[in-house]
């Protein structure tokens, strides 16, 4: 199954149209990302991604929402290896 997950722009490496590539930080994993979609994300801001790509802005209170719901769904312990028993 492949999801969209949202992350924390922490650092941009290159904003240059189509070229934009910037840290972004899920729980507490950073990974590189491609934010040609979303060129104007700022140092801060939420982002969906999917496959590496940030595909849009999400404002924090949906953030917020959305990672205590995959939190509930023990997204989070799958996404960063921790341990976690299966349903």
């Amino acid at each position: 199954m492949c999801l969209a997950i949202p992350g924390q722009v922490i650092r941009w490496i290159q904003r240059e149209v189509p070229f934009c590539e910037a840290d972004v930080q899920f729980f507490g994993i950073v990974r590189r990302c491609n934010l040609s979609c979303v060129p104007e994300a700022q140092i801060g801001d939420y982002v969906i991604v999917h496959a590496g790509v940030a595909i849009s802005l999400l404002d924090a209170q949906a953030a917020q929402q959305l990672l205590e719901q995959l939190s509930e769904a023990e997204v989070i312990a799958e996404f960063s290896g921790e341990d976690h028993e299966t349903r």
